[in-house]
């Protein structure tokens, strides 16, 4: 067995499935996954010694590459100086302050610690600011792995959801309503008839759980303006897209293009720790004072704003300026148009669908159409998605082990790097066009 095989082996004999979050286990792609032990600029490194371009980046956390210098010396200077106080540090403040200037419409920020914390938060505040209790949220789209979000759609549009996993109380799923994305027929629908119990919708600024969907153009306004009519809260969920898909998150690239709208409240994640564990819930302050101390909907962490992982989420967003968002946006715009180009030469069905420097490719006649719903991604070609990864990976490039992910580009993927990323292409999209059809 390989080094790998052997790491998997031992794993699963102490953690369930061998992994720590289920995708890692390459269940989609099949075979046996990698076992990372470093990682520097746009590179990985398995136990085997063997290195490769990486088009995962943590899940986007790594935007100016893994192991930046700036970066590692201020979470070293910041483990100096001890690793958790469990009160108050002033880079907490510096980096809500950071936050906001990048998104003025984030007047107060909670830094917590995981993106799950933070959208089970904005749901908590919003039933507390409103005295409702039911959510809308669309299929496909992911906000952690809390109760109330692990819910599948019932029988009818507006029927109340059933859990979506094992372990979920079926009265704590009927508090969700699940509707299909970009469908303003089916959120009206919804509000016809419960939208006075309606609390909050809460909505990925951008999908990004399903493969890439982003909103057809108009339909944040809706969200915003149907919310705003029932008086319900909108939740934007940019734990993927804030600071990622551009510099003021997704916000920013629909404001960029006309829909310059304010959700009540925002999540992210991700980016903000730099590949540590920092997540944070932002709004209208006047919702946000409705958190304790101040106000009657409780919250609290131990670890909320560590110390070390807001050095180093603040390193990152200071070091992103816009020579690395244009960086990124080079890199995504040369890998996807590679990519493309190479799939069409094999014959292979496919489309490209962007949110900012985000991307995916969704694979199949069945999707080439363009993919604006869960159900429409669901159609796509799995078997040749995973029959591209593991050509790309024996390549040496590492992409993400799901059709259903988002690629991930760097301010660090240089022209060497590109390069390689583009010489693997060729052979993978052939792999692609002999893999059997689902």
């Amino acid at each position: 067995m390989s080094r790998n095989d052997d790491l998997f082996e031992r794993a699963r004999a102490v953690i369930p499935g061998g992994v720590n979050s289920p995708v890692r286990a390459f269940g989609s792609v099949g075979g046996t996954p990698r076992f990372y032990v470093s990682a520097a600029g746009p590179y990985v490194t398995d136990a085997e010694g063997r290195d490769y371009v990486d088009l995962v980046a943590s899940w986007g956390p790594a935007l100016v590459g893994h192991a930046h210098p700036e970066v590692i010396a201020a979470v070293v200077d910041a483990a100096g100086r001890g690793l958790s106080f469990g009160a108050s540090t002033p880079a907490e403040t510096e980096l809500a302050e950071e936050i906001r200037r990048r998104v003025p419409i984030a007047q107060k920020i909670r830094l917590v610690s995981t993106g799950t914390e933070a959208t089970m938060t904005a749901i908590r505040l919003a039933r507390g600011a409103t005295g409702r209790d039911l959510l809308v949220k669309f299929s496909g789209h992911y906000h952690g792995h809390s109760d109330g979000l692990l819910a599948q759609a019932g029988s009818g549009l507006a029927t109340l959801a059933l859990p979506g996993s094992a372990g979920v109380p079926a009265p704590i799923a009927a508090q969700t309503l699940v509707v299909p994305y970009n469908d303003e027929a089916a959120l009206e629908a919804v509000f016809a008839q419960h939208g006075e119990n309606i609390a909050a919708v809460i909505t990925e600024a951008a999908g990004a759980n399903m493969g890439v969907v982003p909103p057809v153009s108009g339909f944040t306004t809706f969200l915003r303006e149907i919310t705003s009519r029932h008086g319900a809260l909108l939740i934007s969920d940019e734990v993927l897209t804030g600071f990622r898909s551009g510099a003021s998150g997704y916000w920013g690239v629909l404001r960029e293009a006309g829909e310059d709208i304010a959700p009540d409240l925002l999540t992210f994640g991700k980016v903000v720790g730099g590949g540590l564990p920092v997540a944070a819930l932002a709004g209208r302050a006047e919702i946000m004072d409705l958190l304790a101390p101040l106000g009657p909907v409780y919250q609290a962490g131990t670890l909320s704003g560590n110390p070390v992982a807001v050095a180093a989420g603040l390193a990152t967003l200071r070091l992103a300026d816009e020579s690395v968002y244009a960086r990124i946006g080079h890199a995504a715009d040369t890998v996807s148009a590679a990519a493309s180009a190479a799939l069409d030469e094999a014959g292979v069905p496919h489309v490209v669908q962007r949110a900012g420097t985000l991307f995916s490719i969704f694979f199949g006649a069945e999707v080439a159409g363009g993919v604006a719903d869960y159900e429409t991604a669901t159609r796509q070609d799995a078997a040749a998605y995973a029959a591209f990864f593991h050509a790309m990976l024996d390549a040496g490039v590492s992409l993400p082990p799901s059709a259903f992910e988002a690629w991930f580009l760097t301010a660090a993927h240089d022209d060497a790097a590109l390069a390689r990323i583009l010489d693997a292409l060729p052979g993978a999209a052939r792999a692609a066009a002999s893999a059997p059809s689902r």
